[in-house]
This record gives structure tokens, C-alpha cells and sequence, in this order.
């Protein structure tokens, strides 16, 4: 089985993860780089562990983590699904038929906001991607430029992030700290709603509820 270092270490793959990063670098979009997959891919790993997926699953939602966002080069639109391809194009020699097909329909699901969960990685990949806001993804210095796009206003303004499951409860938590001086919480719904009710989505699937809390305040 291929695992997350393999990955990580393939060089094609570090090739469309970066082409994609200086491609959305210069339409200001946020951290969608190395730094982001990073995050991602521990996010999803811990989290797979934590709702009890088997250990072939959690390497898989590591992995599909790793790679979600490196169709961005291709085309922002549909960015998913190119995705799904290029993966499947590196590594349909070198993995079990199955798993392949498992990490591509996570990549092509984690931002397609209509289709259906089908399988546990791809409800991982989706709270794990979604639940990455913070100011440190926001790469433009210029305050100018920050202020005129909501997602970095939005991203700039959360201070501290903290996502996790608690299994006892059944619950995955992301608890967000904003700067509310900077930007009002409604601005975070404005362009999270629909991530946020795809969150629920997905940990549903898993047989978890979401939960959102910002400011201290519970808000789902």
C-alpha cells in the first residue's frame, strides 16, 4: 500500500501542488500550498483515527488530504475532479484498484457541495479541508488588497483555530477565535454557510454531529 510519505515524496505530485499554489497566488486566493495539504492531511489523519476508521482508511484520508487541492493548476472550476484525474494518472500502477478509487472520489467530493458522501474518507477529507481558517493562510501583506476579498478578511480575522473530535460525545468540534474588530461574524457566514452545512454532512455520515463554536458562542 502506498502510504503518505510516498506520496509526499513523489515529486509529479509536489509539482502539481506547487504549479497550483503560484497559480491561485496570483489571483490573491489563500494558502493552497504545501502549508494547507499539509494541515489538511494531519487534520484528516487524527480525525479518521478519532471516529474509528480502520488504519488502511486513516492513511487513505492522509493521503487524499495531501493531494485534494492540486487540480487548482488545471482550472480553479471543477478543481476537484481534475484532482481525482491526476491522481489517478500518477498512481493507477501503484495502488490496489479499490483504495485508488476511494481517494478519488474524496478528492472529487471535498468541494462539490451537491454531490453524496459515498465513502468515510471522503467525509473526513471535506471536515478536515473545511475546517482550515486562519490568519497564517492568508498570503498577501498588503491590507489593501485583504480588505477588497471576504475569504481573506475572513481567514485574516481568525486568530486561533482549534478542530477536534470527541468521541464520547459523538461530536466534531471547530472552535474558532475572530477578530470581530476586523471582521463581524456574519461575514464568516456569508462565505462558510455552505461549508459549514456540508461539515454537517459529512459528520453525519460518520454517525457524529458538528458544532461550530466562534467567540465562545455555539452557533451550530
Amino acid at each position: 500500500m502506498i502510504t503518505l510519505e510516498e506520496v509526499k515524496s513523489n515529486k509529479t505530485i509536489l509539482a502539481f501542488i506547487n504549479q497550483s499554489s503560484k497559480a491561485l497566488s496570483i489571483y490573491h486566493y489563500t494558502d493552497h500550498g504545501i502549508g494547507h495539504v499539509t494541515l489538511v492531511a494531519d487534520r484528516a489523519r487524527e480525525l479518521a483515527k478519532k471516529v474509528g476508521l480502520s488504519s488502511k482508511n486513516q492513511e487513505l484520508s492522509a493521503i487524499a488530504g495531501f493531494c485534494h487541492d492540486m487540480g487548482n493548476f488545471l482550472e480553479r472550476k471543477n478543481h476537484e475532479y481534475w484532482g481525482a484525474l491526476l491522481f489517478q494518472g500518477v498512481f493507477q500502477d501503484k495502488m490496489p484498484p479499490k483504495d485508488l478509487a476511494v481517494v478519488m472520489q474524496a478528492i472529487a467530493n471535498h468541494d462539490d457541495y451537491y454531490a453524496k458522501i459515498l465513502n468515510p474518507v471522503a467525509a473526513v477529507l471535506i471536515l478536515a479541508d473545511k475546517s482550515d481558517v486562519r490568519r497564517s493562510r492568508v498570503i498577501v501583506k498588503d491590507k489593501k488588497i485583504i480588505e477588497q476579498d471576504i475569504h481573506n478578511r475572513v481567514n485574516f480575522a481568525v486568530i486561533d483555530n482549534n478542530f477536534k473530535a470527541d468521541p464520547l460525545r459523538k461530536r466534531i468540534i471547530l472552535q474558532l477565535k475572530i477578530d470581530t474588530k476586523f471582521v463581524p461574524v456574519m461575514e464568516y457566514f456569508e462565505i462558510f454557510t455552505e461549508r459549514m452545512v456540508q461539515c454537517r454532512k459529512a459528520a453525519k455520515f460518520l454517525d457524529y454531529k458538528f458544532t461550530l463554536i466562534i467567540n465562545n458562542f455555539k452557533l451550530l
